[in-house]
């Protein structure tokens, strides 16, 4: 989706405030240069206070004050944190869930397939539209909020799930050999002794469960949109705040939702992405959820959540508030939304602190969100919709990630540790990818020079006829190990692995371990490379290699193959390397396969994309303490100052700074 304009803002919440200030907010926000503020995600309590009895006297205010200060609006469907009227009317409305029945307190604990919840969150859906829907600064709409299915596990869901699977397997036998259910005993000869799936060994039947799981959020976007399009004019917008694996940041592919098929509900892609900063702020959390989002719908989207102050330790120093937001741009985001305003004063969230703190005053963080503003409103045009150019695609995988934690390597290795490495090493080097999935039609594959295959360990034979045509016409494969292994139900394959692929790899192999050795032989300057967590043993059957193991027991093996196949190369890299290792032989197989590595490395990262006019946009990120020159390789204008850039000149870009050319 287009933008008129960079979007910059901050979720507000005028019935959290502890005394009426709401036009003093919304001026200071507009001093900011801040144009939107997103409300009404958590407050269905505020609403609808009790059974059938709706208040809108906050949602008015928040409104009237946004149209009498300019600032857009996007409103939230309120349905994810439930009132204690409505867990006191269904006493079963909260999930049970893997541990057991939930508790009321937390938000996202029921069950969104129940249907008391349904027939209560449609109706304050409707209730809310009503009330907002034609409001002139309301310009689209959030679904509920960083959703998933909560793990529902109860009777009902349990039900319904084993009715998908008589759907999917008229036949009981063939479920029961698909899933392998002989083993231990557990074989299901009648519907009806189906067992409580939660206390399944079983890790086919346990991963396709939480593949239901995923459908259930699914069709549940499915479901508010459609309510939210029976009101919303043809100028709103659908949105959602997709979040990601959380490790106390964002960090990798969110198991318990398959994005690529909520979004195609959406008419924008939103998104949730929190990062370390201070002496940690990196930039790669920003890139990543970058490089996913904008891959859901093949286009821009929109930062709905970020830090401003933030989570303790997260305190930007002085200019990292500013570089943070030109990251998200540089990315293809048309938005900067802080969670939020101001840092309240009761409940959990206390110490997330907002742009304000708590004495509701300026401070520096609000100076700096100030620059930022000041700078969208003045080069804002020039920087948004960005159309991003990606010569590399990593292609992912929900049921590999799911079988990755059914099957893990080990406690602290698993899918998202192997989809990092390989994009961390990316970024570094300033290799910029698409993040696209399995199921991507093979046009949309063939458009990358390289597309890199992580740990893809539930692969169908579709997707990997895909990649072998990718090949043969003349693209680089690169794959993992732990790829092409099982099918679609996590049942390992019984011929030579990897699957179908042994005569494009141009190798295969039958044992795989794990041992503390280096890598030797390397065609890629890399001997020495330490290969810990996992190694398979590779056996060339026509491939060049291109590493092998320095280690006694493993020297008629290779650790990493390289094969011509058609017009193309397929790459296989065996074992878990070291982060120089994958780094340099990354940047071996992107310079093989003529892409473009720009010399700049990290602490400086390059970003670029061509802007409305048809211009490259070239974003140099500082992204340390420690000023950085770099030469311009092209004539331009650089956007901020308004200079005009010779190519071959030196550019300073100063501590946590930023230059932006227009070439």
């Amino acid at each position: 989706m287009k933008t008129d304009k960079l979007f910059f803002g901050a979720a507000y919440y005028d019935e959290y405030m502890p005394y009426d200030r709401i036009d003093e907010d919304m001026s200071m926000m507009k001093a900011a240069g801040m144009n939107t503020i997103r409300i009404a995600e958590s407050t269905w309590s505020t609403w609808e206070p009790q059974d059938g009895v709706f208040d809108f006297t906050h949602l008015h205010r928040m409104l009237d004050a946004a149209k009498r200060h300019g600032i857009n609006v996007i409103v939230g469907t309120p349905t994810y944190a439930i009132p204690t009227w409505l867990n006191r009317k269904y006493p079963d409305i909260l999930a049970i869930t893997h541990n057991g029945p939930g508790i009321y307190g937390g938000r996202q604990n029921m069950d969104i397939t129940h249907e008391g919840f349904l027939f209560h969150a449609e109706r304050i859906i409707r209730k809310l539209m009503e009330e907002v829907c034609h409001h002139p600064n309301v310009i689209g709409y959030q679904i509920d909020n960083e959703t998933t299915a909560n793990d529902t596990s109860g009777p009902n869901v349990q039900k319904a799930f084993v009715e998908y699977l008589k759907e999917k397997f008229p036949d009981i036998k063939d479920f029961n050999h698909e899933f392998g259910l002989d083993y231990w005993s557990n074989r299901v000869d009648n519907w009806e002794d189906f067992p409580d799936v939660r206390g399944t060994i079983n890790g086919s039947l346990s991963a396709e469960f939480k593949k239901y799981q995923r459908k259930l959020v699914t069709d549940y976007f499915s479901w508010q949109a459609a309510i939210i399009n029976e009101y919303r004019e043809e100028r709103q917008f659908i949105t959602h705040n997709f979040d990601y694996f959380w490790t106390g940041v964002s960090n990798g592919m969110k198991p318990a939702v398959n994005q690529y098929d909520a979004a195609k509900y959406l008419s924008v892609v939103g998104t949730d992405i929190y990062h370390p900063t201070a002496e940690n702020l990196t930039g790669y959390e920003i890139s990543f959820g970058g490089s996913l989002m904008r891959s859901l719908l093949n286009s821009n989207y929109l930062v709905l959540e970020t830090q401003a102050q933030g989570n303790m330790g997260w305190l930007p120093y002085p200019g990292q508030l500013r570089l943070q937001a030109y990251s998200h741009i540089s990315s293809g985001a048309n938005s900067i939304m802080y969670w939020h305003w101001h840092s309240i004063h009761n409940a959990i969230e206390s110490y997330w602190k907002g742009v304000l703190s708590h004495n509701l005053k300026e401070n520096a963080t609000y100076r700096e969100a100030k620059i930022i503003g000041e700078e969208f409103n003045r080069i804002g045009s020039s920087i948004k919709n960005l159309t991003k150019k990606c010569q590399v695609a990593i292609m992912v995988d929900n049921e590999s990630l799911i079988g990755l934690d059914e099957f893990p390597i080990n406690k602290d290795f698993k899918y998202n540790n192997i989809l990092r490495w390989i994009y961390e090493a990316l970024y570094l080097n300033n290799i910029e990818c698409d993040i696209i999935p399995q199921n991507a039609e093979f046009d949309r594959i063939s458009a990358y020079k390289m597309v890199i295959v992580p740990a893809m360990y539930s692969a169908t034979d579709e997707s990997l006829i895909n990649l072998k045509e990718f090949t043969a016409n003349g693209g680089h494969l690169v794959m993992t190990f732990k790829s092409a292994f099982a099918d679609k139900y996590l049942k390992i394959h019984h011929d030579d692995q990897p699957h179908l692929m042994t005569d494009c790899f141009g190798m295969t192999y039958d044992q795989f371990t794990c041992n503390e050795v280096e890598l030797s032989d390397t065609a890629f300057n890399s001997d020495g490379a330490k290969v810990s967590d996992f190694m398979e043993l590779l056996i060339p059957q026509g491939a060049r290699v291109l590493a092998k193991y320095n280690h006694p027991a493993y020297t008629d093996y290779a650790a990493v193959t390289s094969n011509s196949y058609g017009n193309g190369v397929a790459t296989y890299i065996g074992c878990h390397m070291d982060s120089q290792g994958i780094s340099k032989l990354l940047l071996h197989l992107c310079d093989e396969a003529g892409i473009d590595i720009p010399q700049e490395k990290f602490p400086l990262i390059i970003k670029k994309g061509i802007n409305e006019n048809g211009n490259e946009i070239i974003f140099y990120l500082n992204y340390s303490d420690k000023p950085i020159t770099t030469s311009a390789l092209h004539n331009g204008k650089e956007l901020i100052s308004d200079n005009t850039i010779t190519k071959g000149c030196d550019l300073l870009i100063e501590p946590w700074n930023i230059l932006i050319m227009e070439v």
